[in-house]
């Protein structure tokens, strides 16, 4: 008890010693050891949780993001493995430092996530969408994600392998849960998805990406504020987790990162071109929501 004290005193980092922990004392083999990912949008939200997920499972990540302040503690709170690069995935050319980093610092790249991905605030109307916003919101979510693939493709194909991952949305799936622009641009990555798994099936390499159901995330949070404006953060929280379908449980950004965990593993060596959805069941029905008939008039009761 004495040394394990004093190695813990060693690692003041709480997610350091968690890794180191896992890592030296579980008895599960680690899903992802000696692979090397690359992570956009990793700061935080889902990016953070999926590469904290990752670390743990034995690999090495490079966490992308435009937040330099943000990334950069991100980084040294998820310790050693973790590593930041300023990365702004509009400029093609930033997503391909970052590939080249990467390469550069682990000579391979196993897993690239493209998670980045912005949020809008347009009017509800088609006849009022502002065209701009649509090509800002366009240029992150679908160009920076085609950009990702496109540069990780660059080096995985020579190397015969790799695990392309991409993050869609329910709103993609369903019309009417978002604006407009953003549930056009989650669209576009799955399709995106299935588009370029048909080329780089041939290379061993697999592209798919994952649908999440909405989770209370700084991304998600942000906006919820834009659209109430009053309304306390706990309260958001707690309006978000009350649309979950799934009695019992809610979506979580560890629920996101699991998925991104088996996708980018060999446990789904044989799956591609694939959109996992996860979202407790909620775009797989849409109830009538009948009134409930009085019993005595079923009956012929009056």
């Amino acid at each position: 008890m004495i040394q394990i004290r004093r190695l813990r005193s060693l690692f003041n980092n709480s997610l350091t010693w968690s890794f180191f922990f896992n890592r030296r004392f579980s008895s599960q083999p680690a899903r992802l050891d000696g692979k090397i990912a690359l992570i956009t949008g990793a700061a935080s939200g889902i990016g953070k949780a999926t590469a904290e997920k990752f670390i743990s499972n034995g690999a090495k990540v490079v966490i992308a993001d435009i937040k330099e302040k943000l990334g950069q503690d991100t980084a040294k709170q998820l310790g050693p493995n973790a590593t930041f690069i300023h990365c702004d995935v509009t400029k093609e050319s930033n997503i391909s430092d970052a590939v080249d980093f990467t390469i550069s610092l682990h000579k391979k790249l196993d897993i690239m996530y493209n998670n980045a991905g912005i949020a809008c605030n347009t009017p509800p109307s088609i006849s009022d969408l502002d065209l701009a916003v649509f090509d800002k919101v366009m240029n992150v979510n679908v160009r920076g994600v085609l950009a990702g693939v496109k540069h990780a493709s660059r080096v995985m194909i020579p190397q015969r392998s790799g695990s392309i991952l991409c993050t869609a949305s329910v709103t993609g799936l369903m019309g009417g849960l978002a604006q407009h622009t953003y549930s056009v641009s989650k669209v576009a990555v799955i399709g995106i998805v299935k588009s370029l798994a048909s080329e780089l099936c041939r290379y061993g390499i697999r592209v798919n990406c994952i649908s999440p159901f909405p989770i209370p995330t700084p991304f998600v949070i942000e906006e919820m504020v834009q659209l109430f404006p009053r309304v306390e953060e706990a309260k958001l929280e707690k309006m978000i987790f009350d649309l979950s379908a799934l009695e019992g449980t809610v979506c979580e950004t560890n629920d996101i990162a699991n998925a991104a965990l088996f996708l980018a593993s060999d446990d789904a060596k044989y799956v591609s071109g694939h959109n996992l959805v996860v979202d407790g069941a909620f775009t797989c029905f849409k109830s009538l929501n009948f009134p409930l008939p009085d019993q005595n008039t079923i009956h012929g009761e009056s």
